[in-house]
């Protein structure tokens, strides 16, 4: 996967590992979900009227752009969520749930 950012600085802060979309990643302590998946992914999840891929908007929670799925069905706001070692991801419903 290509990174949609590139991390310029704060690189010696431990590695977190979690799963998206199935692909195994590695974030850094201390970075949100958007952080983590966009410094390795080049999206966040599909657009819900389009073809396009979304990539969160505001970054602080207030336009609602960044909700994606944990495996176990709960959804979370990409970016206010704190990365958490062993999370797994996705950015579409999980089978099964409704969307």
């Amino acid at each position: 996967m290509t990174g949609q950012l590139v991390r310029l600085a704060e690189t010696g802060r431990a590695p977190v590992a979690f799963r998206f979309d199935g692909h195994d990643m590695t974030g850094l302590m201390g970075d949100t979900v958007l952080t983590a998946i966009l410094t390795g992914a080049g999206s966040l999840r599909p657009a819900e009227f389009g073809p396009e891929r979304r990539a969160g908007f505001c970054l602080m929670g207030a336009c609602q752009d960044c909700w994606i799925w944990a495996e176990d069905g709960s959804r979370l706001r990409a970016c206010s969520t704190p990365l958490a070692a062993g999370m797994r991801l996705l950015s579409e419903a999980p089978q099964g749930w409704p969307a």
